[in-house]
């Protein structure tokens, strides 16, 4: 079994207190109930893409569920189940952009969005309303109206903050050739 390495367990950690408080302070209202801009999810993409997927996952899972927890004294885990999902696949794609090499330049900012709003579109379009009808009942306009919504909004968000996260981080890192003998 791969095992996690101690800096992708604090990772977790810390990333899940930092994406919890995120979501919990960091959010514009968009006038649809339950449903706001979220900066957390441009952070998770980060963690995903430095840290890979199980740190993606679980970053998502623990933040969501305790910020619905702390917030609204009860999980609803359809939602908090597509945070997980966003961190997961983003993650997946770690070695496609491979941000450690310090690159970050037109090719993976497009690489990067274009996964990022797949995979934000799949969760809150389909994902969310689905496992909302399946678990709470929930009707169907009021789910796929609020998935839209939340798609549309993170995509956005993540587009912008997210790159502009990335795009930091890579520039925190050794570009690969960029030592020489001399």
């Amino acid at each position: 079994m791969n095992k996690l390495s101690i800096r992708t367990i604090v990772a977790i950690g810390i990333g899940a207190a930092v994406f919890a408080i995120l979501m919990r302070f960091v959010v514009i209202p968009t006038g649809i109930p339950n449903t706001n801009i979220q900066t957390a999810y441009a952070f998770l993409s980060l963690m995903a893409v430095v840290f890979g997927p199980i740190a993606g996952a679980l970053i998502g899972l623990i933040g969501h569920a305790l910020t619905d927890a702390l917030s609204y004294g009860s999980v609803w885990w359809s939602w908090v189940i597509v945070s997980a999902f966003i961190g997961l696949l983003i993650g997946l794609f770690k070695n496609r952009i491979n941000i450690e090499r310090g690159d970050f330049g037109k090719k993976e900012i497009i690489s990067f969005n274009l996964i990022q709003a797949a995979v934000q579109a799949i969760g809150w379009v389909v994902v969310a309303p689905v496992l909302d009808i399946l678990i709470y009942a929930e009707p169907a306009n009021k789910v796929f109206v609020q998935g839209l919504v939340a798609a549309s909004a993170n995509i956005v968000s993540v587009a912008i903050i997210g790159t502009i996260l990335l795009a930091a981080y890579a520039k925190t890192r050794v570009k690969d050739n960029s030592l020489r003998k001399e």
